[in-house]
């Protein structure tokens, strides 16, 4: 699968993660300066910043790509791939939170679903279209909770 027609990486070092990092410790600063937080509250608070500086700092990359004959994913140390003749069809559910879920349904055995990590997904009209341009059948489910 080296001739690939679609290509997809995303990668944990991005400006909105730089900002969101920014808002979050800014406001953190204020709370401790101007309003003299407790620094119980203030530490609590910044530890559910420590994934997303994680990710910043290691800066993991995810991604896809499409050839004619397959399609390839990984995702920091994992990876996989599946060729097109092992797939029945591709199952995209949108959940609840409105994120779109993906699927490759398998023919044997038969309806067998590997989900396709989050991470690695680009949008998923773009990979809608994608698929479709290469023969296979994608079907949509929406608000399903598994």
């Amino acid at each position: 699968m080296r001739d690939s027609g679609f290509e997809f990486t995303r990668h944990g070092r991005s400006a909105r993660t730089a900002l969101a990092l920014l808002a979050v410790w800014g406001l953190i600063l204020l709370a401790l300066l101007v309003y003299e937080a407790s620094l119980v509250l203030v530490g609590i608070i910044a530890i559910f910043t420590i994934p997303a500086a994680l990710d910043f700092a290691l800066n993991p990359s995810a991604g896809m790509s499409l050839s004619a004959d397959g399609v390839r994913w990984y995702s920091g140390k994992r990876s996989a791939e599946l060729r097109f003749d092992e797939i029945d069809q591709f199952r995209f559910d949108t959940r609840l939170d409105f994120s779109v879920r993906v699927s490759a349904v398998l023919r044997e055995p038969a309806g067998k679903r590997i989900r396709l990590p989050y991470e690695c997904l680009p949008p998923h009209r773009e990979l809608e279209e994608a698929l479709q341009a290469r023969g296979q059948i994608v079907k949509r489910h929406h608000f399903s909770l598994f």
